[in-house]
């Protein structure tokens, strides 16, 4: 499952989004250059944001 949608919104609000659009998952923000966890996990998402807290790519499950 990805959210195109959110590209470019606010982090915070995107993660709100996605947890309550699919509630088996857990979204997670990192800063941009932040290296996250190298495992794949079905029921993670990254929402990666830029220093302005904006989504800098599409989150997808994993």
């Amino acid at each position: 499952m990805r959210w195109p949608e959110l590209l470019g919104k606010n982090g915070t609000a995107a993660k709100a989004t996605i947890e309550k659009e699919n509630p088996e998952v857990t979204a997670e923000i990192l800063t941009r250059g932040r290296v996250g966890p190298p495992t794949f996990c079905c029921n993670r998402v990254f929402v990666i944001v830029d220093t302005h807290g904006d989504v800098t790519n599409i989150p997808t499950i994993g």
